[in-house]
């Protein structure tokens, strides 16, 4: 059957460019960008022409779920309306695609996304998958059966794209997740083509958001040195630490980070708007604003390093002020969540001036009442460098690993 749904911790380290192209700290779509880890024997995403257009339940389910009677398995074709929700409260008991992030799907058609880490995560009984996606953001980390896959790339305009083929006949779950950040522009999935039965998706019963700038968003991590040229193929957000320390302790992810933002001032302090003033926001690079029925168990916020990483610091009494009002925005969209800021990605006397500033803007939301936050510093020493002096695959590893260690002090996970 085949179914279509429809700190770097150490003394002596400066305030290094965090900024610097910062994948285009505009709020206009960015350009185009290699390099995902594979660990699997899975074949590559290749192009696929084929482009379903049915949005109903048109086939029978398999009639078996034994991988040594693939023989028996129903290879006809079936859609399903990619609307299909799952609740991410307990143990999902409906058919259904898990959508990661947050997503515009007003037109009734089609899921856009436009922040890092977005995606899907589909459960089915079969042996391939395909999705058809208009997206000109170009980087996409495709996981099969927990093992991740070469990279897909991927062009403007709708186009049909191969997720997995080949599989042994039986259960598997196929996860999509965007690897660019949002001044790459938006991306629209269509379709979810399965070559099987849609079943329902793995529970979910844990939940971060992670709050950024450029190091949130994996930028350049990928890069062979700190002297690379940014670009999309060197961004991979699933290697960055906010993945890595939610994989670490079972959790899901949603990220909303954009290359080169500040608490209140951007880095060279441009004159676009800082992370808390686009932060409510469905698509990074729009104007329309999220719903937030999802909801995390924790929010780390990881910002403050752009606005000290050139001339012209904000003042302690803008900065607090401005660290504050944004705690109070966060307590009043997420009333539950553990509130966790963590330290900047700044260095010496600098980060403990910040650091110490964080800490006022957490003890004065304590005095107004609202005692749910928790300061940490995840920050490492440097394990090699990402493009523009970012932090390497191998330091998001580490930076991840402390994220985690504190998750679990402070949650129990």
């Amino acid at each position: 059957m085949r179914t279509s749904i429809g700190s770097f911790a150490g003394a002596g380290l400066f305030a290094i460019v965090l900024g610097c192209g910062d994948a285009g700290d505009s709020d206009d779509d960015g350009s185009t960008g290699s390099g995902d880890t594979t660990a699997s024997s899975a074949t590559e995403p290749t192009s696929d022409a084929t482009n379903p257009t049915s949005a109903t339940v048109t086939a029978t389910m398999p009639t078996s779920n034994d991988p040594d009677t693939a023989d028996d398995l129903d290879t006809s074709d079936t859609v399903v309306d990619t609307g299909d929700e799952t609740s991410t409260t307990g143990e999902p008991t409906e058919p259904a695609i898990h959508w990661i992030g947050r997503y515009d799907d007003s037109d009734g058609a089609n899921h856009r996304f436009g922040w890092s880490g977005a995606g899907f995560v589909v459960r089915f009984d079969g042996t391939g998958a395909s999705v058809t996606m208009d997206d000109a953001a170009g980087w996409w980390t495709v996981v099969v059966d927990g093992q991740v896959q070469a990279p897909l790339t991927t062009s403007g305009g709708e186009q049909s794209y191969t997720l997995a083929t080949g599989l042994p006949a039986g259960e598997h779950v196929v996860e999509l997740y965007r690897r660019t950040e949002g001044s790459f522009g938006p991306s629209s999935i269509g379709e979810v083509t399965l070559e099987g039965e849609l079943l329902p998706p793995p529970a979910v019963t844990r939940r971060i958001e992670v709050i950024g700038d450029s190091i949130t968003c994996g930028y350049g991590n990928e890069g062979p040195d700190k002297f690379c040229n940014f670009s999309a193929d060197t961004e991979n957000h699933y290697l960055a630490y906010g993945p890595i320390a939610a994989r670490a302790v079972g959790a899901e992810i949603v990220t909303v980070a954009w290359s080169g933002k500040g608490i209140i001032n951007n880095y060279g302090n441009d004159t676009f708007e800082p992370l808390p003033q686009i932060y409510d926001r469905i698509i990074a690079g729009e104007p329309a604003a999220w719903d937030f029925s999802w909801q995390p168990d924790v929010v780390v916020i990881n910002l403050g390093t752009n606005d000290f990483s050139t001339d012209g610091d904000p003042s302690e009494g803008d900065f607090v002020g401005a660290y504050v009002a944004f705690l109070a925005h966060l307590r009043e969209v997420y009333p539950e969540a553990l509130i966790m800021p963590v330290a900047p990605l700044l260095g010496g006397a600098e980060l403990t001036m910040v650091e110490g500033y964080i800490q006022s803007a957490i003890d004065m939301r304590a005095g107004a009442g609202d005692t749910n936050l928790a300061f940490a510093n995840i920050n490492v020493d440097p394990i090699g460098w990402g493009c523009d002096y970012h932090p390497s695959v191998a330091t998001h590893e580490a930076m991840g690993e402390l994220l985690a260690d504190e998750l679990a002090l402070q949650l129990g996970w």
